[in-house]
This record gives C-alpha cells, sequence and structure tokens, in this order.
C-alpha cells in the first residue's frame, strides 16, 4: 500500500513507538498524513524516534502503560492539541520464554501487566478523546494461538488482546469506532532479540525462519503496512476482525 495522504488532518497514537513495530508504524502513520503521539519508557530513543519522523509531524510522551498516571499525561498532550484521537495503536508489549514449570510470579505480573492490563487502560483511558469512527488496532501475535513451548505467558496475554478485540469492536460500534488486532508473526525487531534471552538471537530467528513459507522473517515495516491500512478508510467495513501479518506461518 502506497502512501496516499490518507490520514491527512488525523491525530494518532503508538504505544512502544520507540522502535520496532511502533517506531515503524508511527513513520508510516505520519507519511499517510497523521500527526503522531508516540509514547514509551525509553526517552532517548523517542526522541529520535520524533527526530526521525520530523518535529511537525509527530510528539514524544515518554511514559509506561502500567502505570494510568503516565497514560494521563500521554492523554493530556493529545487533549492539547484540540482535534481528539483518530487512530490508537495500542502496541506495546513484552515477551519471553519459561516453561510451565519455570514460570515464577514476576514473570506472569510483568507479561500481564504490560500486556493485558497496559493495553485495557491504554484503551479506555483514550475513549473520551476518541473520534467518532476513529480506529483503534491493538498487537496481539500469531503465538496466540499455536502452542509454541515455553511461551505460554505470553500466548495467554495475546489470547486477551484477541479477546478484547471482538469485544471492544461490540462495544464501541455505535460511535462507529473500530476495533481490530493485528497478530505479527516473527518479525525482525529488537523486541525479538530481547525474547531469545540467552539465546544467540540469530539462532532463534532461523528457529522460527523454518516454519515460515515464505522463507524469512518479516520486517517492521510489512506490519506498519497492515496497520496503516487498519487505520485507514479503506478497511472502513472490517471491525473485530484479526489480520496475520506472518508470512504464511500460521496459515498454510
Amino acid at each position: 500500500m502506497g502512501q496516499t495522504g490518507q490520514l491527512a488532518g488525523r491525530t494518532a497514537v503508538v504505544t512502544g513507538g520507540g522502535t520496532g513495530i511502533g517506531l515503524a508504524t508511527a513513520v508510516r502513520l505520519a507519511d499517510e498524513g497523521a500527526h503522531v503521539f508516540v509514547t514509551g519508557r525509553r526517552e532517548t530513543e523517542l526522541d529520535a524516534a520524533v527526530a526521525a519522523i520530523g518535529p511537525a509531524r509527530a510528539t514524544a510522551v515518554p511514559g509506561d502503560i502500567t502505570d494510568l498516571a503516565d497514560l494521563d499525561r500521554l492523554y493530556a498532550a493529545v487533549r492539547a492539541r484540540g482535534r481528539g484521537l483518530d487512530v490508537l495503536f495500542a502496541n506495546a508489549g513484552v515477551g519471553s520464554f519459561a516453561t510451565l514449570e519455570q514460570t515464577t510470579e514476576e514473570h506472569v505480573d510483568r507479561i500481564f501487566g504490560i500486556n493485558v492490563r497496559g493495553t485495557l487502560f491504554t484503551v479506555q483511558k483514550a475513549l473520551p478523546l476518541l473520534n467518532d469512527d476513529a480506529s483503534v488496532i491493538l498487537n496481539s501475535s500469531v503465538r496466540a494461538g499455536d502452542g509454541v513451548a515455553a511461551f505460554g505467558a505470553y500466548a495467554a496475554s495475546k489470547a486477551a488482546i484477541r479477546s478484547f478485540t471482538r469485544t471492544w469492536a461490540n462495544e464501541l460500534k455505535d460511535r462507529g469506532i473500530r476495533v481490530n488486532a493485528v497478530s505479527p508473526g516473527s518479525i525482525d525487531t529488537p523486541g525479538l532479540d530481547d525474547v531469545a534471552g540467552d539465546e544467540d538471537p540469530a539462532v532463534v530467528k532461523e528457529r522460527f525462519t523454518t516454519g515460515i513459507p515464505l522463507g524469512r522473517i518479516g520486517r517492521p515495516e510489512e506490519v506498519a503496512n497492515a496497520v496503516a491500512f487498519l487505520a485507514s478508510g479503506q478497511s472502513a467495513f472490517i471491525t473485530g476482525a484479526n489480520l496475520y501479518v506472518d508470512g504464511g506461518e500460521t496459515q498454510v
């Protein structure tokens, strides 16, 4: 999908916008004409993102989606712009390997705190700002349903995101607000490197690649293209859906 300016004059928020899929999406939405608010925990990365996008097209609001006061600051900045909110990409999330036997309270609390609780309040606190006919896109994952060993807590958290998508699409339909999910497969991001933990990231990527019909892992820009589609009027008759961006990994 080429850049067509189809989001001209719109306001967007991207959580986890400093690197990876979040950064690629922030760039893409700005290229489509939106003013993008990027948030995340690492201020240096956010500043670099705004510099790359252009200060006239992006605003950095450092914060942690697990901190409700940080979310309030984010949406206060959006409110101050005075145009409401048209696109919300709830992208921030974390993952790491742990078998059932290895799983600890800290592991579960971290993953569910960010991926589930953080996403829920990211969207809830946006509700007063969302314009009618806005688009909300949640970042789920192919791991939500494929049973990869040692990924149980992460998979369950992403299955919750898929469930939120359906429920919120139903709850927000009277305002014309569409809620959809993207489910990336194995994407070459710093987050994938983090998931590798003590393993060599190249080995982990190669292991994932063997199951992808297209023969490679994906690029962040390819997920950004899918998000831009769901953010735009081109997807006006799509809500409650889950768009796989996985090179066929879970499809064929």
